[in-house]
């Protein structure tokens, strides 16, 4: 299955800076002994930087969003 882009310019830059916050945020849980606030980080953070690197969110998908521009 192919996936579709649909997630294109400063959606895709806010969603890879947020990715790289969140997964600090999971470090410094993990140091600090809060380990299920770096689970939830770490995967939050896995999820916003795998949808930048792919272009697809499967949430926009199902609302039918697509901030991708065509040309």
């Amino acid at each position: 299955m192919a996936l579709e882009r649909n997630v294109g310019g400063l959606d895709r830059i806010a969603r890879a800076v947020g990715g790289v916050a969140l997964v600090a945020v999971a470090v410094g849980a993990f140091f600090t002994g809060r380990d299920g606030i770096g689970v939830a980080a770490v995967l939050g953070g896995a999820g916003l930087l795998f949808n930048a690197a792919t272009q697809f969110c499967g949430v926009n998908a199902l609302l039918g969003i697509d901030t991708c521009s065509r040309e």
